[in-house]
């Protein structure tokens, strides 16, 4: 995503005029390889990430984490988490 970023805002300086950005040109011959190289690397960068299976795994992550919040949540609304165990303990 940050290679997106980078690509947009120098497309975006050179038409603000701002910096060296703004003397390239958009020329085969020029500076087009210039604009192009950020979106060449994100689109090298989600080939690497999707090949390797790292989005995957980051998918399947974050719903383990979903799946054991709202296992907490549930626990703790039935009183059967572990500080009221404790306390349940404590009390006999």
């Amino acid at each position: 995503m940050i290679f997106i970023i980078i690509g947009v805002a120098i497309i975006a300086l050179h038409f603000l005029g701002f910096g060296p950005m703004a003397a390239w040109t958009w020329n085969l011959g020029g500076d087009l390889w210039k604009f192009c190289v950020p979106f060449a690397l994100a689109a090298v960068w989600w080939a690497w990430a999707d090949g390797t299976g790292m989005t995957k795994r980051r998918e399947i992550e974050k719903m383990e984490q979903r799946k054991r919040d709202r296992r907490e949540k549930n626990l703790v609304s039935l009183g059967m988490d572990k500080v009221a165990k404790r306390a349940r303990k404590a009390g006999k």
